[in-house]
């Protein structure tokens, strides 16, 4: 794999934040949530942006 410059990991920190931050809100929508159907969506959601984070912390290994 090639050397990331300095630029691109930073922009892949800011990123990995963003997810972070993402997660984090859908998980809290999804347990304040007393529909079912949006409680799915919103864990879904979750998901979605946590494996957005993996990926993106693979591409530092």
């Amino acid at each position: 794999m090639a050397q990331l410059t300095t630029k691109e990991l930073s922009a892949i920190e800011d990123q990995l934040g963003a997810e972070q931050m993402l997660v984090s809100k859908y998980k809290c929508y999804s347990q304040l949530s007393t529909d079912p159907q949006l409680k799915a969506k919103y864990e879904q959601l979750a998901g979605k942006h946590q494996n957005h984070y993996e990926r993106l912390l693979s591409c530092l290994d």
